[in-house]
């Protein structure tokens, strides 16, 4: 069932796994309508799963990561959440057998946009099905049974992971022990949505773009490097920017001769990450990640986001957020505890002072690391 990666954008210790269709056919339903033949998922593990298989963490990604998030003999380059997977880590694999999933809809191996439309024999762009953040975490879980695992110690997410995480535990309660929900939301605000939409309306006004028929031609990468600077302003916090850059100009011999060429040094690392991203993630797939994030809403499982988290049944749960975040600010942390809590949920909730705003998770170690590490210790 599983094989070796075989998508260009896939890390090299990523494996692709196909998932059973449903209702006895190979096709995979969306929450949306629609459906995709012979799904496929790319995942990465680390550590051991024990004899009693009740051992295993599943690991839910942001919008833009790979399955590659941490280091392995198999792939010794640094993965995106490296300081908190590893032997005796905060989500210690010498303890757990930990399984990170590709997002379904994502570039980096699994099933999405870019993927052939065995209808067409083209990439399916546009008419790839919508996809929600609850098709996500069906093919989280999908992945974990094909792997025969049938419970899980944890669920773990951070970002859109979170919200993935969430999809998860109001789909299969009673199939998980624990939740660490990291920086995440029941729902999307309205600046989040509006930040969002006009990331997608500028990777769209990207005259390549062609409707999302781009594969054989120029890539909308204009788009998506604007897109991503506006995405990089949401993901920190002002102090930071303050902190790191203050006014600092750049070099004299770095400038270009231009009335307004690059001036400044948040100039530049804007423009550099924006540079570097441009060239591995795909702009449909993007659009449909963060199109999803937008839709989903804890509230469609019960009528009110209370009534959703109240269906959630975990034995403990982990909720972090930050003060500095203005994406999934505090007060949906809060939100998220509260409403876990009246499931009779044990509820750990920490609100952390990091000037990294919303990718807090991503960076500052020494804030995240002790929080997960004792609360895996105690479950």
């Amino acid at each position: 069932m599983a094989k070796a990666h075989e998508n260009s954008r896939m890390p090299p210790a990523s494996t692709l796994i196909s998932l059973p269709g449903d209702y006895g056919t190979s096709d995979f339903i969306l929450k949306r309508s629609g459906k995709l033949p012979n799904v496929q998922i790319a995942y990465e593990t680390w550590g051991k799963l024990s004899p009693n298989k009740d051992n295993a963490i599943l690991v839910f990604t942001g919008l833009s990561p790979s399955a590659h998030a941490a280091s392995s003999s198999k792939d010794p380059e640094n993965g995106w959440w490296e300081y908190m997977i590893g032997d005796n880590k905060p989500i210690d694999t010498k303890k757990f057998f930990v399984i990170c999933v590709n997002s379904l809809g994502s570039c980096y191996g699994s099933t999405s946009p870019e993927s052939i439309n065995p209808a067409t024999n083209k990439p399916y762009g546009l008419d790839f099905p919508e996809l929600a953040i609850e098709d996500i975490a069906k093919a989280g879980h999908h992945t974990v049974n094909a792997l025969d695992i049938n419970h899980l110690h944890s669920v773990v997410g951070g970002s859109m992971g979170a919200m993935s995480a969430l999809a998860y535990a109001l789909q299969y309660s009673g199939e998980f022990d624990n939740l660490i929900i990291i920086s995440g939301a029941c729902r999307a605000l309205p600046f989040t949505i509006a930040v969002r939409s006009l990331q997608r309306e500028i990777i769209r006004c990207d005259p390549t773009w062609n409707n999302g028929d781009y594969y054989d031609n120029e890539s909308p990468l204009q788009g998506m490097k604007l897109a991503r600077k506006l995405g990089l302003m949401s993901y920190r916090a002002n102090e930071e920017w303050r902190e790191k850059f203050n006014r600092a100009r750049v070099a004299p011999q770095s400038k270009v001769i231009d009335k307004f060429s690059i001036e400044f040094e948040v100039e530049k690392y804007l423009d550099y990450n924006a540079e570097k991203f441009v060239k591995v993630f795909d702009p449909n797939s993007y659009l449909y990640l963060s199109r999803a994030m937008d839709i989903f809403d804890v509230a469609d499982h019960g009528g009110s986001v209370k009534a959703g988290l109240s269906k959630i049944h975990a034995k403990k749960a982990l909720v972090v957020g930050v003060e500095t975040d203005i994406l999934f600010p505090l007060e949906q942390q809060v939100e998220i505890a509260d409403g876990l809590k009246l499931s009779g949920t044990d509820v750990v909730l920490e609100k952390l002072r990091s000037i990294q705003g919303h990718d807090s998770f991503l960076i500052d170690s020494e804030s995240f690391s002790p929080v997960v590490q004792k609360f895996l210790e105690k479950t």
